[in-house]
């Protein structure tokens, strides 16, 4: 298919009219709208929705969040999408295209507008589903890449902080907190600050208080997915985890795209997990291929420096676990899904050097230093460095992009005065 916006027709851009991910955008001087990416355009979805061409049932774009949207559910979702493909794709509903007035209201210039957070996240978990991750992290901090004695037969996961979860572009500020030392823990600013690509669900229909979902109605219960950077303080991690898991060296910050792609988008780029190790039990096992095939890269920019430098390259393919086996795992107890819920995929590498998601395996802890391309080196993130999450899936002659997800580090606060 073609657009007749041409920008969206360019080959390398992330957002043809095969994609149309969604988000919240606000134009100077006026209040959040949803909105959809469309090449270098963003489509105001509140004003199509006025105009009578989005068939919703309620109206739902006019607001500051995805999420009154995504609780229609899917039979809305795929009528919507339908809706704004048929206004776009080249030949299709002229409505648009052909009204100047409508046109100039509803078709804006992405410099136009400041892209937001696009859903209000309700609660977040996090998930270690990487199996080469889980090996190098092993072989790091214990000396073994054997897996835990759990890890082939459930995603293991923890629950995170919905609240520091920000959006891209938002600078992060190096935490505090407690390391260990040679006489007993250090109150300090982390020294070893980290990052973990991941691909981040983001859950668009609830279920009920003790009621388990399956992994096929978990699939139908995902509106889609976001680049997602766990920022880590690993010293912090450390010296807390045991015997509780992370804490205080995860809450500080987790970062993810404005755009945010819809499973349908994805659904051609389908791809079955590794083979397994030994049997899953049958309640995990899907019905259909639950990953996806897409390119994942992370890029490092110390401040001042007239470039950036590309550290990783991977897949999601290489997960264990997908978004659908993690939702449905979430659920098996009772626990409740809300509209807007994210799941972490956990940190996605593959088994060469150069495919590792976090500067932790990168560099070996610090054992093994990279070098950037200005010639700079790097264990852990450094005060101005700027980290950079891309992604896309390939078709052919297009690519289902997620744009960028990107934070710079701030030095830490001035520490606290505990006296007052």
């Amino acid at each position: 298919m073609k657009s007749w916006i041409a920008s969206a027709n360019d080959p390398v851009s992330h957002f043809p009219v095969q994609n149309l991910p969604y988000g919240v955008a606000r134009k100077a001087g006026q209040a959040a709208r949803c909105v959809a990416a469309i090449g270098d355009k963003v489509v105001d979805l509140a004003a199509l929705e006025d105009a009578g061409l989005l068939h919703t049932g309620a109206q739902v774009f006019a607001t500051g969040s995805l999420n009154g949207f995504m609780a229609l559910g899917r039979q809305v979702w795929d009528r919507v999408r339908g809706d704004l493909t048929d206004l776009l794709v080249e030949g299709g509903n002229p409505a648009l295209r052909n009204t100047p007035a409508l046109r100039q209201k509803a078709l804006l210039d992405a410099g136009q507008v400041e892209m937001l957070m696009p859903v209000k996240v309700t609660e977040y978990t996090d998930f270690y589903a990487g199996m080469q991750h889980a090996k190098n992290m092993g072989e790091i901090l214990r000396g073994s890449p054997d897996l835990p004695e759990n890890w082939l037969h459930i995603p293991i996961g923890y629950n995170g902080r919905a609240s520091s979860v920000v959006v891209s572009g938002t600078a992060i500020r190096r935490p505090w907190g407690q390391v260990r030392g040679a006489g007993g823990p250090v109150f300090q600013p982390t020294e070893r600050l980290d990052i973990e690509l991941e691909l981040g669900a983001i859950i668009g229909q609830p279920s009920a208080l003790g009621a388990p979902v399956s992994v096929a109605q978990a699939e139908d219960m995902i509106f889609g997915y976001v680049l997602l950077n766990d920022w880590s303080a690993r010293d912090i991690q450390g010296w807390e985890y045991q015997p509780l898991g992370p804490f205080q060296g995860k809450a500080f910050g987790t970062s993810i795209s404005p755009w945010v792609v819809t499973s349908a988008a994805l659904d051609a780029f389908r791809t079955a997990a590794p083979p397994r190790e030994t049997p899953l039990l049958p309640y995990l096992d899907p019905q259909k291929p639950g990953l996806y095939d897409i390119t994942l890269t992370v890029s490092m920019q110390p401040e001042g420096a007239d470039r950036p430098t590309t550290v990783t390259r991977t897949n999601y393919a290489r997960m264990y676990y997908s978004a659908a086996q993690q939702l449905c795992h979430h659920s098996i107890g009772g626990c409740p899904m809300n509209v807007g819920d994210l799941l972490g995929s956990g940190t996605i590498s593959g088994p060469e050097r150069g495919e590792f998601g976090s500067l932790m395996e990168l560099s070996w802890a610090g054992r093994d230093p990279f070098t950037l391309a200005t010639g700079q080196t790097r264990s852990f993130i450094e005060d101005g460095d700027t980290l950079t999450l891309s992604g896309y899936a390939e078709g052919n002659g297009y690519r289902i992009g997620f744009g960028e997800c990107s934070g710079k580090i701030l030095p830490a606060i001035a520490q606290p005065d505990w006296t007052k």
